[in-house]
């Protein structure tokens, strides 16, 4: 949908295309600094659309701080991304943007590092290992926003169908349960096994994990081919998809399709994230979320995804900048955001805060292991084409786990910076 732009922004931009008609500090007579911001739109239509947030945390802002003004353009996720690349290639760029990945801004030298524009406490409020996400070469420019997590769902009236009292912990167990919900409950999938290319990263990386594997080794170097990812493609392959225990093509089955029949009671078991709970409650699902389970026992830490603040150098108002984002991680405005749109929090306080009072209960199999999140190598400016790669080629590699991952951690190599 078209969004129009507010008058003030729309000077903004006419600034930014004829700099000797505006002050090097602001507008016009250069009475107040306007920090102009652009940032993904977490609402499904207008009426929750993430505008309104932005504009009443906007103007609470330049209420308290008549110097500097605030003006934020929400754009839909579809075309974000676009938008923000051909700012950056007429060199129009935002002082702030909200979204997705940075490293690639990182790259072509356009961003802040994080500590020039977040005050002590602010950056120390940050839970570690976002801000670690947030790294470069060990330094930190993505800001963390928001954040989501992954957990174990299983259906508790299936559970119950195929005589099944607990949720599985291990492999083994969850083999187990699956093959007694095939025999006791047919018709529908035991496990689902999203491997096809919507989302493969995320589902390989989860089950990587729990086989002391993943995308990269301890020093952060790629190890997509590790023996121990092998190893867990091989299981997947003999020990679920072999006997009938997901769907029948799994490199062709995308976490959609997983979450849609398990919210209609088709699937028994899955990795999701919040959203589903929605989802589940919608379709009237007697559900259950447990940690994931791992080889030996449950992960102790799950698949962590944020999305990411980042501050441009280009117009010189680091001042103002970190004034700003010092109001925007206040531990009222994130709770706001993050309870508004379903989403988890960054922060140690509004962690703190979601944990307490019993009002996330959902919630809290993800809030638990946050902090022990791991990501994707976001760091890594090659890491969005090696990303897409995993999303084509992970299912494949069910039948032929060495040569696939081989391959991987070819393209990775010659692809990524690590």
């Amino acid at each position: 949908m078209e969004r129009h732009l507010p008058r003030t922004l729309t000077a903004a931009l006419a600034c930014s295309l004829t700099l000797t008609a505006c002050s090097a500090t602001g507008f016009g007579s250069g009475a107040a600094v306007t920090i102009r911001m652009v940032a993904a739109d977490y609402g499904d239509k207008d009426a929750n659309s993430s505008q309104h947030y932005w504009n009443r945390l906007a103007a609470a802002f330049t209420a308290a701080n008549p110097d500097v003004r605030v003006d934020v353009r929400v754009v839909n996720w579809n075309d974000i991304d676009k938008q923000v690349k051909e700012m950056i290639r007429s060199g129009d760029v935002p002082d702030l943007l909200q979204t997705g990945g940075y490293a690639d801004k990182v790259a072509d030298d356009l961003l802040y590092k994080a500590s020039d524009v977040l005050s002590i406490g602010t950056q120390a409020n940050f839970l570690d290992s976002f801000s670690k996400a947030g790294q470069v070469e060990g330094i930190q420019y993505g800001i963390p926003f928001v954040s989501s997590a992954r957990a174990f769902f299983y259906n508790k009236a299936i559970f119950r169908r195929a005589g099944i009292t607990e949720p599985p912990t291990t492999w083994d167990e969850l083999r187990r349960d699956a093959q007694r919900i095939k025999d006791k409950v047919p018709g529908t999938v035991p496990y689902a096994l999203p491997l096809g290319p919507e989302e493969a990263q995320a589902e390989t990386l989860i089950w990587e994990l729990g086989n002391d594997g993943g995308f990269t080794d301890r020093s952060g170097r790629y190890a997509l081919d590790a023996p121990q990812n092998a190893e867990t493609f091989s299981w997947l392959r003999d020990d679920l998809v072999t006997p009938g225990l997901t769907y029948p093509d799994p490199a062709r089955t995308d976490r959609r399709t997983a979450f849609a029949d398990f919210a209609a009671g088709r699937v028994a078991m899955l990795n999701g994230h919040p959203s589903l709970i929605k989802l589940s409650g919608d379709g009237g699902i007697d559900y259950g979320i447990v940690p994931i389970p791992g080889r030996t026992g449950p992960l102790k830490s799950t698949l962590g995804v944020a999305d990411w603040m980042m501050a441009f150098k280009k117009w010189g108002h680091r001042k103002e900048i970190k004034k700003f984002l010092d109001f925007v991680y206040t531990g009222e405005n994130t709770l706001e955001f993050d309870e508004a749109y379903n989403l988890m929090p960054v922060t140690h306080d509004t962690l703190q805060e979601m944990t307490t009072g019993g009002r996330h209960r959902d919630l809290e199999p993800f809030l638990a292991l946050l902090p022990q999140a791991t990501f994707y190598p976001l760091g890594d400016t090659g890491w969005d084409a090696i990303s897409a790669e995993i999303k084509k080629n992970a299912g494949l590699a069910l039948r032929r786990p060495e040569d696939v991952l081989g391959d991987l951690q070819k393209q990775a190599l010659s692809t990524g910076r690590r």
